[in-house]
């Protein structure tokens, strides 16, 4: 018997998670590496759709107007992070609040 033999399976796998400076980890990330950007801020917009309109039109608006838009009713929302578009989602009802449901994450390549 090898001593890999007597060792535990979970003894024999490296952790890939976590490590030193040099190890091989191939882009992976401990939650402690990422720290110094959890308290970086921001701007997350979740857009239900566009109109476009004369700002005559836009000035006419009032207080029950409906203003139409490009997307239909249970078609997917666009969730923007600083203007990149990341997602994709549903709108839901949390409480008395609405909210963001992700059900698509948009991959980009760089």
């Amino acid at each position: 018997m090898s001593e890999a033999d007597e060792i535990p399976l979970e003894e024999q796998v490296p952790d890939t998670t976590t490590g030193e400076p040099g190890e091989d980890n191939e882009g992976q990330h401990g939650a402690s590496e990422l720290e110094a950007v959890f308290d970086v801020p921001v701007k997350v917009s979740a857009i239900l759709g566009h109109a476009r309109m004369k700002v005559a039109e836009l000035l006419k608006l009032d207080t029950g107007n409906v203003l139409e838009l490009d997307r239909k009713v249970g078609e997917a929302i666009d969730i923007y992070v600083n203007d990149r578009l990341v997602a994709r989602g549903e709108v839901v009802l949390v409480e008395e609040q609405l909210g963001i449901t992700m059900t698509e994450i948009i991959k980009t390549d760089k």
